[in-house]
């Protein structure tokens, strides 16, 4: 028995990881991967976003608290829809990577 509660949980978080991904790409945001988002203090970068997972930032609901590669800043982030950009945005976005761990 001990054996296999470790192994439920692995499959209910992989489960809710899943169907998070679902549902926020249903709504237009570009997550479980590279993902634009933005600084409070309006700067987009890339970031790897992983639905219920992060090494390299503090999870706070949406948002993460973690280092801008901006404005070399620690700030709070969300996703941001790509449909809501401009080509000049996404593109500045794009070349604009933070640490390439989730």
């Amino acid at each position: 028995m001990a054996v296999g509660l470790p192994i439920i949980v692995v499959i209910v978080v992989v489960i809710a990881s899943v169907a998070m991904r679902v549902v926020l790409r249903s709504r237009g945001y570009n997550v479980g991967g590279s993902t634009i988002v933005r600084c409070r203090a309006g700067h987009l970068f890339t970031t790897i976003w992983v639905p219920l997972g992060s090494l390299k930032a503090v999870r706070l609901g949406w948002y993460r608290f973690q280092r801008c590669p901006v404005g070399h800043h620690w700030t709070l982030v969300a996703p941001v829809k790509e449909s809501e950009l401009t080509p000049d945005q996404i593109e500045f976005a794009r070349e604009h990577k933070d640490v390439r761990i989730p």
